[in-house]
């Protein structure tokens, strides 16, 4: 592939939801292209796009690829991206590097929520849209409904460039709106015919739309407009264009991916109405700024990172400004460290390419960079920038995670932070409550997914559970005990005696707190630091279960000793004695931790999710309108509630619902609930 320079690329991002056909549309741009000699399908696992095995077994996109074509002496960088909710994080990543997206919609059943996400994404990133309904050689595809569905959703912005030609159910071929020509599919070609008769009155009157769109997105072309009552093709063209990028104008075109009809046709679309990077503000540094020109010092953002089996780490990088190079020693701004490059590349799926030169605003590849991940800037020391990270969302969902076989622990969490650098939207860490390694992802699909990857590249199985819910004990009442050791042995024994007053912190400003109020000497001072080691060592395994116990005070008032038979062994053991009669006396009680929890959901969906957090023995705090039919549900919710709360919120709002959640504090777990808390405990001891 020779090299191009920004007026002559487009970088393209294909989203949608799952099973809308952007894979296979993909294939088929290459195959038109010629970058492939034969479209593959899905289902037989030999597209060039869907290259990871764990992506061949399950027959869906798992991430980002990128699949560049050259045609009519354009680039076209495709990113054909997943549709499964649980990968919105590769969408996150991939749009950062397009400049334009084409949301494919299902022809028979309109706009799914997947799409729904990707025109967020697409419009917090102010990317040119446009809608290609696919599918149109289905028996009961119907173009008109569905984008009627789309106008309702987003309004007069939504126009169809393309309105399909059907005859018994079969896509015959389209009429072109502008041009107010028809065209019908023979073989691999295409050739001119009349207009159908029953699309004559729609092709007029969606025309005047096109203008009217086209004369509003700038003055002068809106002045002639009311002067001459029409525009020149020249004009309506430059006015569409200009709409696009803004956003005024969303064009809706129609194909059959499948049987590659249409498809060519949005290619053109594509390299005419798509900006280029040179066309549009580029990405830009937190602070300063740089321009898409070759002359610039060379900057650049990762996207991307694969981790191949083969070749090992392979970062996708955006050149925002400059030329990058095998030459050049790019600086990380995030690790301030320097990198060495052997090569440059294009990747046509999982196939390197090597180039001289990546150019302002076109995408390529690094092998083996040694300091950098997704989100990195990589850029020319001359001129030292730093873009802003990736938002990924954050994880909904954690497993605990463990070594199949012992022995492989360091293998797995090798493997897994491998898979971390590739796919930042979820991550591993260590509970410092119950000490449990915690994989987290956007789903049981995704999570799922990471650990076949970690057999399919890593060859290390590794199991999941459920995580230990780090539940903590306190009390409830004020009572003094004594704790009294005294053991006799021969020659030396034994002794050490104390009363010590457990009380608890209602105000929760400390955890445990030891308070020495001695006095007399009756407990040595050389003993009492004894005495607090031995609680401290107690408050870790509470009475209930065994659980830590929180927000204790310990006042050692009196006790007594032995001139020879106390040490501070047995005082550590008389503050045990201490603690478990003490303890056991105060109204024990065990706490568990209460999550503030956000849940963003439309309007029509409140009453089902705040009757389901109520069945979860949550407290709805309040709610917060968002506009555009968004609210937020405020609330507390015990965490023993909420591990599978993604997947069930997903099914009660068809996956258009989200939250966030982070621990408030403790609270008191209700009787009947803790005493099968303890019960479950006491069995899983026994056992043991």
């Amino acid at each position: 592939m020779k090299e191009y320079f920004a007026k002559d690329i487009r970088n393209i991002g294909l989203v949608g939801h799952s099973g809308e056909g952007k894979t296979t549309f993909a294939e088929a741009m290459m195959f038109n292209s010629g970058a492939i000699d034969r479209m593959g399908k899905v289902e037989d696992g030999n597209t060039a796009s869907d290259f990871d095995q764990e992506e061949i077994n399950r027959t869906i996109s798992i991430s980002a690829s990128l699949c560049p074509v050259e045609w009519k002496k354009t680039k076209i960088n495709i990113i054909d991206m997943p549709g499964y909710f649980d990968m919105i994080g590769e969408v996150a990543g991939g749009l950062r590097a397009a400049e334009g997206a084409v949301i494919l919609v299902n022809s028979t059943s309109g706009l799914a929520v997947g799409g729904e996400k990707a025109w967020d994404y697409c419009k917090k990133y102010n990317l040119t849209r446009i809608f290609l309904i696919n599918g149109m050689d289905k028996e009961n595809a119907n173009f008109d409904k569905v984008v009627d569905g789309l106008s309702k959703k987003y309004g007069s912005a939504v126009v169809p460039f393309q309105l399909p030609i059907r005859e018994n159910h079969e896509f015959k071929g389209y009429v072109d709106i502008l041009s107010k020509k028809a065209y019908v599919f023979e073989g691999k070609d295409i050739k001119e015919t009349e207009i159908p008769s029953e699309l004559s009155d729609q092709l007029d009157e969606i025309n005047e739309q096109l203008i009217e769109a086209a004369a509003s997105t700038d003055e002068a072309l809106m002045e002639k407009y009311f002067e001459d009552g029409t525009l020149t093709s020249a004009e309506i063209i430059q006015g569409l264009k200009g709409g696009l990028i803004d956003g005024s104008v969303v064009p809706v075109f129609c194909c059959s991916a499948s049987k590659n009809l249409g498809v060519k046709e949005m290619m053109d679309t594509i390299v005419s109405f798509v900006p280029s990077p040179a066309d549009v503000a580029p990405m830009q540094p937190i602070e300063g700024e740089v321009k898409c020109d070759d002359s610039e010092p060379f900057a650049g953002f990762v996207f991307k990172t694969i981790a191949d089996n083969f070749v090992g780490k392979i970062s996708l990088v955006k050149v925002v400004s400059g030329t990058l190079t095998s030459a050049l020693h790019p600086v990380n701004t995030q690790t301030e460290k320097s990198e060495k490059m052997n090569h440059v590349y294009t990747m046509i799926g999982k196939n390197l390419t090597e180039l001289k030169a990546i150019h302002a605003g076109d995408i390529g590849a690094l092998a083996k960079l040694q300091y950098t991940k997704t989100s990195d800037t990589l850029c020319d020391p001359k001129r030292e920038v730093k873009f802003a990270p990736i938002e990924f969302p954050l994880p909904s969902i954690s497993f605990a995670i463990t070594a199949k076989t012992n022995g492989e622990e360091d293998k797995v969490f090798s493997g897994l932070h491998r898979l971390e650098e590739e796919d930042p939207s979820f991550n591993i860490k260590k509970s410092v409550n119950t000490h449990d390694t915690l994989i987290s992802g956007q789903g049981d699909l995704h999570v799922g997914i990471i650990v076949n990857k970690l057999f399919n590249k890593f060859h290390v199985h590794a199991d999941l559970k459920d995580p230990q819910l780090a539940y903590r004990e306190t009390i409830k009442k004020t009572v003094e005990a004594q704790g009294r050791y005294k053991k006799q042995t021969g020659g030396h024994g034994q002794f050490g005696d104390v009363w010590i007053k457990f009380e608890p912190i209602k105000d929760g400003t400390t955890e445990f707190e030891f308070v020495d109020k001695v006095v007399g000497g009756v407990v040595p001072r050389g003993f009492i630091p004894a005495v607090q080691k031995g609680l401290n060592e107690c408050i870790t395994k509470g009475v209930l279960a065994g659980y830590p116990v929180v927000n204790l005070r310990c006042t050692l008032y009196d006790g007594s000793y032995h001139s020879v038979d106390s040490s501070e062994m047995a005082f550590r053991t008389a503050a045990h004695l201490a603690f478990k009669s003490g303890c056991a006396q105060a109204g024990p009680v065990l706490l568990e931790h209460i999550v503030k929890v956000e849940v963003m959901i439309p309007d029509d969906y409140m009453g089902d999710v705040i009757g389901d957090l109520n069945r979860r023995r949550g407290r709805i705090m309040g709610m917060d309108p968002k506009g555009n039919g968004l609210q937020v549900v405020i609330a507390e919710v015990p965490q023993a509630e909420m591990f599978k709360y993604s997947t069930d919120l997903r099914s009660m709002t068809q996956a258009r619902g989200s939250f966030t959640q982070e621990v408030a504090r403790y609270d008191e777990v209700p009787g009947n609930l803790a005493e099968k808390i303890i019960a479950a405990d006491k069995a899983k001891k026994e056992e043991e």
